[in-house]
């Protein structure tokens, strides 16, 4: 179906947002509804404060209040996939959902992380992925799009850390690489981080307003390494901060955030999303 076409269905303004807990410092409204106006498409991107107990029941009001599509954040990821009628192939793959689209009541998951986080990693810090060690720290919805998309860009290496070290030895399983990837409790942290290369954070630790959590030990970071958080809010995390303070080259969410999001927009409408307008929107937002 064209854009047009998509477009033409929904001929009222087009209803999207995006779910989570917590969901106040999300930009995802800032840059939707910046990047709806650019394109002359009539709509609201709306914030939707949904606990866990209330998930079902939201999915259900999606379809009869007639949203075209919502993104998903923390913690639904995986747990949304219970409630749709369809799952992209390379989502179920991931095992996770980031982005829904919604064609007259049949809901269709996308995840849009990976790809958006790994686009914005090589043009941004990581030109070449292919022969490092990356370490993922974390292994929730997130991790299971980002380490998806890193297993295709050959890496010698993927480490998982996470504090329920048997989530990370699953998610290290799936993906794929046999020996290439290995999953780890906190315990092992250290050790495992000495050799690393790359060290992606994927967990909400030190995002707004907890600002000065860091995931790990400042003292366990390898000098000049590449150090990323896929925290936005805000956009230079302590994690980042006391990396850059090692001499490591420090990548920031913005860019997997402005990426993910474009690549959803595109789901919706079938239009090329302004992805300047929306990386504009992101920052004037602070």
């Amino acid at each position: 179906m064209t854009g047009s076409e998509q477009l033409e269905q929904y001929s009222g303004a087009l209803l999207l947002g995006v779910l989570g807990d917590p969901i106040a410092h999300s930009k995802s409204p800032a840059m939707h509804n910046a990047a709806l106006a650019a394109l002359g498409t009539a709509g609201h991107y709306v914030p939707l404060h949904v606990k866990p107990e209330q998930l079902q029941q939201t999915m259900e009001a999606i379809r009869t209040l007639g949203f075209r599509g919502v993104n998903v954040t923390i913690p639904h990821k995986v747990e949304v996939m219970k409630y749709l009628d369809e799952i992209d192939e390379s989502a179920r793959m991931i095992g996770a959902v980031n982005t829904i689209v919604n064609d007259q009541g049949r809901l269709k998951g996308y995840n849009t992380d990976g790809i958006g986080y790994v686009r914005s990693l090589k043009e941004e810090a990581v030109p070449h992925l292919s022969g490092k060690h990356v370490v993922v720290l974390g292994a929730g919805g997130a991790a299971r799009g980002i380490v998806h998309a890193l297993s295709l860009e050959s890496p010698a290496r993927i480490s998982i850390i996470n504090r329920t070290a048997s989530r990370a030895v699953q998610l290290a399983e799936d993906a794929g690489l046999g020996s290439a990837a290995q999953g780890y409790g906190e315990a092992e942290s250290e050790t495992v981080m000495a050799s690393a290369e790359v060290i992606i954070n994927t967990t909400s630790v030190g995002m707004h307003p907890h600002v000065d959590e860091l995931p790990i030990r400042a003292d366990w970071i390898p000098e000049g390494i590449v150090v990323s958080d896929l925290i936005y809010n805000p956009l230079k995390t302590k994690l980042l901060e006391v990396s850059e303070a090692k001499g490591c080259k420090v990548h920031s969410g913005l860019g997997m955030f402005v990426y993910q999001g474009a690549y959803a927009l595109e789901y919706w409408t079938g239009l090329p999303a302004p992805v300047e307008v929306m990386r504009q929107a992101v920052l004037g937002s602070f």
